[in-house]
């Protein structure tokens, strides 16, 4: 008996920004388009594109304004609510937005960053800031309509730790929460030493030594000043690779000048495909302070790279790793002694770091685009199914 092929659907999908240096949200809405545009019929609809795709179809909605943010927010979502109410199967919006049956959660919500944990006076004072402020009513208000399920609405969430902050902050969207990672193209695996070499002169890196990697837009956010600050504690011959938005490298100076290692650390800029830094690197350390999943740990293990990483209250990828066996867990990723203590652990001990290397690779290889696509696209069927359609 013959199977009948899957429908082909007309999928739009919302991104303000469409661009693979802008970030691990912006690089995960792109890998499931380019996986799932064998497929289906795709549609971008952003303000900022660098990409180029066989099949994809981009809109480019208009920037009229970059200030205030949460006025640029409501614009595009009623821009793109005009442009995407009829003619389209699915609507996956990976933005603030109160229309599209499918909702992908990248960040921890302004409700839960604003509310949760306060009560009594503190409670109310922090409502007497939000009723004064037109930018936190916007976004609340936003977030309010995005997560009404009523109609059948999926909500996706990037990491199983997502799961508890939605249940505190919108508990009637606990039934329509879905996982899908973020996932990787390949397993290249460990670079050879010739690849090493032409990748750190491809990139302007000394050829001698031990590069420790850092990738990141946001640098504080992800840890950076507590790696400047345990740089100094390691072995003269290491140095530290920092991929990330330039323009975060003058808000660190203080860090960089108290630290003496301006000459140890190499400011890479915002790199198109970071995989020629992987293959440059000895290690990835990602002391972040909060992190929905991280896809930087993931790539970097495809690569072979062992890694030092916040553990999972900070860093939702973590949840899903065995310390000490796929990577190294930080308890407190601003404490640098810990994270010098970790670094000299990966550079110096042979056998644990071997043990990393195999057991990234082994992670990485069960967490493909492939077959992470085929989970995002189960859910845009099941959205088609849905009685209610959340476009007008």
């Amino acid at each position: 008996m013959s199977t009948a092929a899957p429908q082909r659907l007309r999928i739009a999908v919302l991104n303000r920004t469409f661009k693979p240096t802008a970030g691990g949200a912006e690089r995960y809405s792109i890998a499931l388009v380019e996986q799932l545009a064998q497929r289906h019929e795709i549609h971008v609809f952003a303000q900022q594109i660098d990409h180029q795709w066989p099949g994809v179809h981009y809109h480019r909605i208009p920037l009229p304004f970059t200030r205030p943010r949460w006025l640029n927010q409501l614009w595009f979502a009623l821009a793109t609510w005009w442009q995407t109410r009829r003619g389209f199967d699915v609507v996956h919006s990976h933005e603030n937005t109160w229309h599209g049956q499918v909702q992908t959660v990248h960040v921890v919500p302004v409700t839960y960053s604003l509310l949760h944990g306060l009560s009594g006076a503190s409670l109310a004072l922090r409502w007497l800031k939000i009723v004064t402020s037109p930018r936190l009513l916007a976004y609340l208000a936003l977030e309010r309509a995005r997560y009404n399920v009523a109609g059948g609405r999926c909500i996706v969430l990037a990491s199983s730790t997502q799961e508890s902050v939605m249940a505190a902050s919108f508990p009637q969207c606990v039934s329509a929460c879905e996982v899908v990672t973020p996932g990787v193209g390949a397993v290249p695996g460990r670079s050879t030493p010739d690849q090493r070499l032409a990748a750190r002169s491809q990139l302007g890196l000394p050829q001698l030594g031990r590069c420790v990697l850092f990738v990141g837009n946001d640098f504080r956010k992800k840890g950076l000043p507590a790696l400047i600050a345990a740089l100094v504690d390691l072995p003269d011959d290491v140095f530290v690779a920092v991929v990330g938005n330039a323009a975060q490298k003058a808000l660190i100076q203080q860090e960089l000048s108290a630290s003496g290692q301006r000459a140890r650390i190499f400011f890479l800029g915002a790199l198109p495909a970071v995989d020629v830094a992987y293959q440059a690197a000895d290690c990835l350390a990602h002391p972040t302070l909060a992190d929905t999943f991280a896809m930087v740990v993931l790539e970097a293990m495809a690569h072979g790279l062992p890694v030092v990483v916040s553990s999972a209250s900070h860093c939702g990828i973590s949840a899903s790793l065995s310390a000490d066996v796929d990577a190294l867990l930080l308890t407190d990723p601003s404490d640098s002694a810990s994270l010098q203590t970790a670094l000299e652990r990966v550079l110096e001990e042979g056998t644990l770091t071997q043990c990393l290397r195999m057991q990234g690779l082994r992670f990485a290889r069960q967490h493909l685009w492939s077959e992470i696509a085929l989970q995002q696209e189960a859910i845009y069927y099941k959205a088609t199914a849905n009685s209610v359609f959340f476009g007008g």
